[in-house]
C-alpha cells in the first residue's frame, strides 16, 4: 500500500433532474446543484421542485448532495434572502456552497445547522485561507483550480483537520476559478452568474487604430494567433494516483451545464479508476479510464496548474471545437424486458454501431443497429435525426446478454 488513509468523495455536477438521476446511477458520492439566479450557474435548466426530487433520491441512495449559493451579492439582493432561507428549508440540502464573506454570515445566522463549503469563487490559494474560513464556519474549502500539486500537500499537511476539495476535471476559465469580466464587459453576460459567453474561446481579429487619423490596419499575427485564451479541459486521470496519495476529501467534477452522456462518462470513467486504485494501488493504471474519457467531446485535456505555471500546451490555439472523434448517440429512456427505448442525441443511421456504458462496470455494451425503429409509430427509416423526443426501439436479440444492464438512463455514444 501506498499508506492512502481513506478514499475521497467523487462529487458529480447536475443541471437537470436526469444528470441527478445519472449521476445516482453511475457512481458519484454526492451531488452540487444550484438554483436559477442564486449560484454560478444561473441558467442552470432545473427548478426547485427538481431539485428537490433530486435531492430525495440522492438520499434514498445514501448519497449527499450540495446546494450552490456561490453568487457575490449586492445589497440591493439581501432583501430577498428571506425567499431563500425558504427555499433552502424545503430542499434540505447537505450543504451550502458559498463564496461571499456577507453570504457566508447570512447563512450562518440563518441556517446555523447546515454545513458550509466555501466556493472555489473564494479562490482559496493557501493554508491561511483555509484556517481563515475555517474559523468563520467552514466544514470545507474548495481550492482554488490555480493551485500546484504541490500547494495542495502543503496546505493538506497545514491543515490535517479541515476538508478540502479540488477539481479532476472539467472546463477551465481564462480567470481565477470564474471571476472573469470579459463576458460581461462586452456581452452584459456576468460569469459569476452563470451566463459566460465563453469569450476568451472566440476567434478575434486583432485591429491596430491610429488615434489622430482614426485609421485602421490588421496586426499579423502568427501561427499561434487566433485563439487568445482557449485552455483545453482539466482532466487529472493521468496523475491520479498523486491526487489521491496526497488525500484530499472530495474530487469535484465541473460541468453543471453539461448533458447526462457528459455526468455519465466522466462520473464512471472516475468511479472505476478510484476503485481500481483502492483495489490495487501499487499497480494502479489510469490507461483505460483515459480512453473512456477519450471518447467525450472535449477541446483536449490538461493538467493545468498540477505542476506549477500553466504551460503553453494547456491551450489550444487552433479551434475551440471537440478534438474526439466520438460524440453522444443517446440515452436509454425505458426497458420493457422485450425492446429499449433509445432517446437520441445525434443523427443515428442503419448499420451504426453504438457503445453503451454500463453504471457499476468496466463492461461496455455494444449494438450495431441493423435498423431504425421509429418508437413512435414502428415504421423503419434509413437515419434519424435527434430533437423532438425522437427515438428508436432497440430489441433484445440485437443486444444479447448485456439486455438487462440497460435499464433507463444508461448512455451511448458513437463514432463521428
Amino acid at each position: 500500500m501506498t499508506g492512502m488513509k481513506k478514499l475521497p468523495e467523487l462529487l458529480a455536477p447536475a443541471g437537470t433532474l436526469d444528470a441527478f438521476k445519472t449521476a445516482i446511477l453511475y457512481g458519484a458520492d454526492a451531488i452540487y446543484a444550484g438554483l436559477p439566479g442564486f449560484s454560478m450557474r444561473a441558467r442552470a435548466k432545473i427548478t426547485t421542485d427538481e431539485v428537490k426530487q433530486g435531492i430525495d433520491l440522492a438520499h434514498a441512495a445514501g448519497k449527499k448532495v450540495y446546494l450552490a449559493f456561490n453568487l457575490f451579492a449586492h445589497d440591493c439582493e439581501y432583501p430577498n434572502l428571506p425567499r431563500v432561507s425558504e427555499i433552502i428549508n424545503y430542499l434540505k440540502p447537505d450543504a451550502l456552497i458559498v463564496s461571499d464573506p456577507g453570504v457566508v454570515t447570512w447563512v450562518r445566522e440563518n441556517h446555523p445547522d447546515i454545513p458550509i463549503h466555501i466556493s472555489t469563487q473564494a479562490n482559496i490559494c493557501s493554508a491561511r485561507s483555509v484556517k481563515f474560513w475555517q474559523n468563520a464556519g467552514a466544514s470545507l474549502c474548495v481550492l482554488a483550480r490555480e493551485l500546484s500539486h504541490s500547494d495542495f500537500k502543503t496546505i493538506r499537511a497545514a491543515c490535517p483537520d479541515m476538508k478540502l476539495e479540488i477539481f479532476v476535471h472539467g472546463a477551465m476559465c481564462m480567470a481565477y476559478s470564474g471571476r472573469c469580466l470579459l463576458s460581461n464587459f462586452i456581452t452584459g453576460r456576468p460569469a459569476n452568474r452563470g451566463a459566460c459567453a465563453q469569450l476568451c474561446r472566440w476567434k478575434y481579429d486583432v485591429i491596430l487604430r491610429e488615434v489622430e487619423t482614426g485609421v485602421e490596419m490588421p496586426l499579423q499575427e502568427d501561427e499561434h494567433g487566433a485563439y487568445i485564451l482557449n485552455s483545453k479541459d482539466l482532466c487529472l486521470m493521468p496523475r491520479l494516483a498523486e491526487v489521491l496519495e496526497s488525500e484530499p476529501d472530495s474530487l469535484k467534477i465541473e460541468g453543471r451545464n453539461r448533458s447526462e452522456y457528459y455526468v455519465a462518462s466522466v462520473v464512471h470513467a472516475y468511479r472505476a479508476a478510484i476503485d481500481a486504485y483502492a483495489r490495487d494501488p501499487e499497480h494502479f493504471d489510469p490507461a483505460p479510464f483515459m480512453d473512456d474519457l477519450n471518447k467525450l467531446e472535449t477541446r483536449g485535456y490538461t493538467t493545468a496548474f498540477f505542476d506549477g505555471p500553466l504551460p503553453p500546451s494547456a491551450h489550444n490555439y487552433e479551434s475551440a471545437r471537440s478534438v474526439s472523434d466520438y460524440h453522444a448517440a443517446g440515452v436509454v429512456v425505458a426497458n420493457d424486458g422485450e425492446n429499449i427505448t433509445f432517446e437520441l442525441r445525434n443523427e443515428i443511421c442503419a448499420g451504426d454501431e453504438i457503445t453503451f456504458l454500463v453504471p457499476g462496470s468496466v463492461e461496455k455494451v455494444s449494438v450495431k443497429l441493423l435498423d431504425i425503429i421509429n418508437a413512435k409509430n414502428g415504421e423503419k427509416l434509413p437515419k434519424m435525426s435527434a430533437g423532438q423526443h425522437n427515438s428508436l426501439v432497440i430489441p433484445r436479440v440485437w443486444v444479447g446478454d448485456g439486455f438487462d444492464k440497460l435499464v433507463p438512463l444508461v448512455v451511448a455514444y458513437k463514432k463521428k
